[in-house]
């Protein structure tokens, strides 16, 4: 089992994403970090949609959470902050 973590930080925000891979999937996805997301319950709702995936497809898998739920505000952090993150823990 391989663990990642990832950090970025955004215009007013850090962005912190953690997972371990184990055979090329991503279990126990956490992400926190400085940053407001409202609905709150929308970081745990991605954190979800990541989770049992194949790590090659994170970054897709953040794009059509986002566009989905249009209803996620997040001030100064956008949904490219997120993938930067996710690129960074998966560089390590």
């Amino acid at each position: 089992m391989r663990h990642h973590v990832g950090e970025h930080k955004a215009k007013k925000g850090l962005i912190r994403i953690e997972f371990d891979e184990e055979n090329g999937i991503a279990e126990h996805v956490k992400i926190t970090g400085d940053f407001f997301m409202h609905p709150e319950e929308a970081v745990h709702e991605l954190e979800e949609r990541l989770e049992g995936h194949r790590v090659e497809e994170l970054e897709h898998l953040i794009d059509e959470f986002f566009a989905m739920r249009l209803d996620v505000e997040m001030p100064y952090v956008n949904v490219e902050d997120f993938k930067i993150a996710l690129k960074k823990a998966l560089r390590e």
